[in-house]
């Protein structure tokens, strides 16, 4: 797997570079994510080229296009069972916040290169989509090694700025993300969580498996302050000097209830909801999801079967 000396953390990809991310339901007419077509040996539809990365089957070159550009391109068919993934990354100035070794935007994109990573090494396809009040750059799927560096390129170049409109980029993107796949949307969610909900509807209408890792500080969970403080608004010009200690078992509460509100509505409709704090080591995090997923999809085909 490529490196990256910002946001490609080696110990990561080493918990994770022997698991596998599949999509759950059926996309684009087949199940996704196992790299091999049912329809092997029938007449099936060319969809598009893509670059050839180590491991592809030799017999999909396309001799011609290489004599014509001097590369190596294999043909890929609509019948083919790849996982189609996008990236939607939260780039707001809520992410900049951190009282750890990485704040919540670089927590965000390390968990965001090592999924591109794995997702590249098992040739499906990942964009990345970065995102604020609108969507600042999309970056359609590809599975080639280009495509990481390309997807890390904008992880390391991006400034976390302004406010927070999830809800409306997820709308957008459900209309320019054409074909079906997987949607992992990484946030801290700190926004309008009624117009979240709607796009999360409009994605999965589109066809598409969503996944949420909501992405917090550990103090915006505990407020662990003990003196009196000035709270800032990092999206906002709001000043407000108080007693953390005056209000923090009310105020954890809350974070309780926000945090079981997101995860009981993503669970009624079908989301995987993983919530990542910046002290947990992600190795750990990201291995024991990708495990859970993986031994969920032995449980689904044994009661299939």
């Amino acid at each position: 797997m490529a490196t990256s000396p910002k946001f490609s953390d080696p110990e990561v990809l080493a918990r994770i570079a022997g698991l596998t991310l599949r999509a759950r339901q059926v996309v684009e007419g087949t199940i996704s994510g196992l790299h091999r077509s049912p329809f092997h040996g029938f007449n099936v539809e060319f969809a598009e080229y893509r670059e050839y990365s180590p491991g592809d089957d030799l017999r999909r070159l396309d001799w011609r296009v290489l004599g014509r550009t001097d590369r190596f391109y294999v043909k890929q068919y609509e019948e083919e069972s790849n996982l189609r993934a996008t990236l939607v990354l939260d780039c707001s100035a809520s992410m900049r916040y951190g009282s750890r070794s990485l704040n919540k935007f670089e927590y965000a994109a390390v968990a965001a290169a090592s999924l591109a990573a794995l997702l590249v090494e098992q040739q499906d396809p990942v964009g990345l989509a970065l995102f604020d009040r609108q969507t600042s750059e999309i970056l359609p799927p590809a599975a080639t090694q280009a495509q990481l560096a390309r997807i890390i390129g904008l992880l390391e170049q991006a400034r976390p700025d302004r406010e927070t409109d999830l809800g409306a980029v997820l709308q957008t993107l459900s209309e320019q993300i054409k074909k079906r796949g997987m949607t992992i949307v990484l946030s801290d969610l700190l926004t309008d969580l009624d117009k979240f909900y709607d796009g999360l509807r409009r994605l999965q209408y589109r066809g598409h498996e969503v996944l949420v890792m909501h992405v917090l500080d550990p103090d915006e969970l505990e407020l662990p302050f003990n003196d009196l403080i000035m709270f800032r608004d990092i999206e906002g010009s709001e000043e407000l000097l108080a007693e953390p200690w005056a209000f923090r078992k009310a105020y954890q509460q809350a974070m309780q209830d926000f945090l079981a509100e997101v995860r009981g509505a993503c669970g009624d409709r079908g989301i995987d909801y993983l919530p990542l704090r910046t002290d947990q080591p992600l190795a750990d995090v990201l291995s024991h999801y990708l495990h859970a997923r993986e031994r969920l999809k032995h449980v689904i085909q044994r009661g299939r079967g």
